[in-house]
């Protein structure tokens, strides 16, 4: 076989490429929308139609806003009667601001004594001190601050915002210490922390958790109760004011955060009891949880205010709002459960097997292993069910009490700033503040999912 002559040419690089840049059309803007807006034939149809619908509610609406609005005035003349470009218009150009600065304080406050409003600002300033070093991952000391966050401001906000010296028809620390009625409250409260404490025994038997750390837990919890209930019912020399004077939002916040702070924890438990072994808890979790659940909010707030009382024995009186305020947490609780349960059940059964190879009891396997994975994995489900409940708050205004939504609701009567767009301007500005809240909580939540993931991907 014979070889071929043709001669044999080779190349060997001698230093290496710099790296080329990125063709235009995968970087940058152009890069983004290509493979965020037009990547396939359905997304690019979604992308034209979500344009449209942005270019017919978006201009208008910040024209109704901002640029056609009314921004001073004392009634309703400045917003019936408008003159733009010599054309004289009939009110509905734009929104009316000048009304919402003339109503902010009874939309804040609602029917708060004007003098006192202090109290109230007072509330919100603790409030606020509290809850943001508690939000920040790199702020010290969250032991000491969720203690006074959960522990010592409620009593504070409560003192403040009622004015202390409650008295419940004379079972809350009367005029005389020996007088029979602050004697029958004592034994009953001594009697319902002795039944608690039999039943937290009967917990830990039941979990092989130690019994005696678990009843002095509950009795320590009761003695801090009675200081607590003792300290309401001081005479702190404020003027006490009643909360069918409370409003706006104020009675909002109030509802709200009440309903967050005690759904959660009430949540856990019900879960876990929900998930135990012995029937009578399970039993009795899974009745309240579907109880609660099968029944609408509305239901729960119209039967705690109108058809409770005719069940207590006469002379005894409840709150109003204390009937929603309880209303509103049993009702978010079963909920809540339900979302614990779930990032429960989603663990594998490994994480169970580990806790108990260590020597853990049940509750130190619960607080240490399980429900902090768990509560990781239901980060979106907990803040959805907060979002829920800070916007379900609007319907205690069927039961007489006037949340922000309903003070912006009964401001309509008043003829001062009677106009065509005073309803559309009151609903934009509920509209807002409602967004600014729900919005804050579903931007922290990530922030906070982000945080805690430690998956590998």
């Amino acid at each position: 076989m014979s070889q071929s002559n043709t001669p044999r040419t080779s190349f060997v690089r001698t230093e290496m490429v710099g790296a080329e840049p990125a063709p235009a059309s995968e970087v940058g803007v152009v890069g983004w929308m290509r493979h965020h807006l037009f990547s396939s034939i359905p997304n690019t149809i979604l992308t034209i139609f979500a344009i449209y619908l942005v270019w017919v509610i978006v201009p208008p609406l910040l024209d109704f806003a901002l640029f056609s609005a009314v921004w001073s005035g004392e009634n309703r003349e400045a917003c019936t009667t408008l003159v733009q470009g010599g054309v004289q218009l009939d009110g509905w150009a734009g929104a009316c601001w000048p009304y919402i600065g003339d109503y902010i304080s009874q939309f804040i406050y609602g029917r708060y004594p004007f003098d006192q409003i202090w109290r109230v600002n007072l509330v919100f300033f603790l409030f606020v001190v509290g809850l943001v070093p508690i939000l920040i991952p790199s702020v010290p000391y969250k032991r000491e601050n969720a203690i006074y966050l959960f522990g010592a401001f409620p009593v504070l906000a409560f003192i403040l915002l009622s004015g202390g010296n409650i008295d419940l028809n004379g079972f809350l620390l009367p005029d005389s210490v020996m007088a029979p009625g602050f004697a029958k409250f004592i034994v009953d409260f001594l009697i319902l922390t002795a039944v608690f404490c039999l039943i937290g025994y009967g917990v830990a038997r039941g979990t092989d958790s130690p019994p005696m750390p678990m009843m002095r837990g509950i009795a320590m919890g009761f003695a801090i109760l009675l200081v607590v209930i003792l300290l309401f019912g001081a005479d702190f020399g404020l003027e006490t004011v009643e909360t069918e004077q409370w409003g706006g939002l104020l009675v909002t916040l109030v509802i709200a955060v009440t309903g967050i702070t005690a759904s959660l924890p009430i949540g856990i438990v019900l879960a876990l009891g929900r998930r135990s072994q012995m029937p009578a808890v399970r039993l009795f979790s899974v009745i309240f949880i579907e109880f609660w659940r099968g029944v609408p909010l509305i239901t729960v707030l119209f039967m705690s205010s109108v058809m409770l009382p005719l069940f207590l024995p006469e002379g005894v009186t409840f709150d109003k709002l204390l009937r929603a305020l309880i209303g509103v947490a049993l009702f978010s609780a079963a909920y809540m459960a339900e979302v614990v349960r779930g990032g429960i059940q989603a663990l594998p059964k490994g994480q169970y097997e580990g806790a108990m190879a260590l020597g853990l009891s049940y509750w130190q396997m619960m607080q240490f292993i399980i429900l902090p994975q768990a509560l990781k994995l239901v980060i979106p489900g907990i803040v959805n069910s907060f979002i829920a409940l800070f916007k379900d708050t609007t319907l205690v205004l069927i039961i007489g009490l006037f949340d922000f939504l309903g003070m912006i609701q009964s401001s309509y009567s008043d003829s001062t700033w009677a106009s065509p767009v005073q309803s559309l301007t009151g609903y934009l500005f509920a509209a807002l503040v409602y967004w600014l809240f729900c919005f804050s909580m579903s931007r922290y939540s990530l922030f906070m999912e982000k945080r805690l993931d430690t998956s590998r991907r």
